[in-house]
């Protein structure tokens, strides 16, 4: 694999402390997001080796041939990399400017339009499912909120038509045909507990569909990527195609790869994002996906809507710090999300007390484990960075120690991990 080519400096913040504050939440620009002052300084060097360190050992346990992080941490300096190749053999080095999907972070800004939507007089959050999408039966006491929350009791789908989505990537999907094999798996209380499903998410964009006759594309521009400022991210039509012109390549292994060494992944940049679609299509780039991340948690913090506020556990004999409600799992103080699409695994995660976040994406989705668990690693490298001149550092209590995590990786890894 090629080295890596970092961005390093404030530039990419320079922006949106220049503003200091970012208007999000309904179209009108009413709500107004306070953003910390991000140091001009850069992280220092040994951290910052430790930070490549990680993701490269993510890389090869995942089997990806790439990847990008970005760092930010608002009293202490950033830090935005590409590491990697485009390609095991024949590959360009990574950039960090490049294209991707962002899998499962699209579900988090599915319920941004909900909510938006909400605010806007245009429907309520407690409305049932069954009010904006027709032939949904037995789902009369599900709510959109649920949908939002994943606690709507309704099954995954991707289980189901994996291997077709593998077979035919180029193939433009229905979203209640594969949202109907999530509704065949349903069982439970709609509102009791937490149940990750694609197939609701991709119900809600149904639902938010029907109910503003607005393409989700149409609905993600004017809720998510105006209102946050992120130039470079979207919800594409169906048609397949690659994620963007200068874009990173995504991968997949399957079983014969994985048990030969990931050495031989097939590629899957050229995918129809009906795959995804509001569950887990959009495309954007490490520095957008590192500005959502953050201004989401930020404002998590001045939740006047309840978005946040009843986030239920992921497990229920896990561990009572990690949650899930509002389109976004709550792990200690840190919000975020976590998942894979077709070719890509992606994790953002930021505290809303700090300011700190970390965005990471690995380029191949065979399993979305690694990419997860080295984003909350990296969290706990960087809480640790010293303050800048004229910062003071703060107190980030994580319940988890990237040393731990770095185990995690190395026990759960699908490919060999080189030294």
């Amino acid at each position: 694999m090629r080295g890596r080519t970092t961005r390093r400096g404030a530039a990419a913040i320079a922006a949106i402390v220049a503003f200091g504050a970012v208007l999000t939440g309904c179209s009108d620009g009413t709500d107004v997001v306070e953003l910390p002052e991000q140091a001009s300084a850069e992280l220092p060097a040994d951290m910052t080796d430790q930070i490549d360190a990680a993701v490269t050992k993510a890389m090869q346990a995942s089997g990806a041939t790439g990847g990008i992080v970005g760092v930010w941490a608002p009293w202490g300096g950033e830090y935005v990399a590409g590491l990697g190749s485009t390609a095991i053999e024949g590959g360009e080095d990574v950039t960090a400017d490049m294209t991707f999907r962002i899998g499962d972070v699209t579900r988090a800004m599915t319920c941004d339009v909900l909510y938006g939507l909400a605010a806007d007089g245009q429907l309520e959050v407690t409305d049932s499912v069954t009010q904006h999408v027709q032939n949904v039966a037995g789902s009369e006491d599900i709510t959109l909120q649920q949908l939002c929350d994943s606690t709507s009791g309704i099954g995954n789908s991707e289980a189901k038509v994996l291997t077709n989505w593998v077979r035919t990537p180029e193939r433009e999907w229905d979203p209640r045909e594969l949202a109907a094999q999530g509704l065949i798996a349903a069982g439970g209380t709609p509102g009791a507990k937490f149940r990750d499903s694609d197939a609701g998410y991709l119900l809600l964009g149904e639902a938010l569909r029907h109910a503003t006759g607005e393409t989700p594309a149409e609905l993600f521009d004017t809720y998510v990527a105006e209102p946050y400022g992120l130039g470079s991210t979207f919800l594409p039509s169906p048609t397949a195609a690659t994620p963007g012109t200068n874009y990173l390549p995504g991968y997949r292994s399957n079983n014969e790869d994985a048990k030969n060494g990931c050495s031989a992944p097939t590629e899957f940049s050229k995918a129809s994002s009906s795959v995804g679609y509001t569950d887990s299509g959009a495309v954007s780039t490490i520095e957008d996906l590192g500005r959502y991340g953050q201004l989401l948690a930020l404002g998590s913090a001045e939740d006047d809507e309840g978005r946040f506020d009843h986030a239920l556990p992921v497990y229920s004999d896990g561990a009572s710090w990690y949650q899930y409600g509002g389109g976004v799992y709550q792990a200690g103080p840190l919000i975020g999300q976590e998942g894979a699409t077709l070719g890509y695994a992606t994790s953002v995660w930021a505290d809303p007390s700090s300011g700190l976040t970390v965005a990471v994406v690995l380029n191949n989705s065979r399993s979305d484990s690694a990419a997860a668990k080295v984003g909350r690693q990296i969290a706990a490298i960087a809480s640790r960075a010293p303050a800048a001149d004229g910062f003071e550092q703060p107190e980030i209590g994580l319940p988890w120690s990237a040393d731990g995590y770095d185990k995690q990786i190395t026990d759960d890894a699908i490919c060999p991990i080189g030294e």
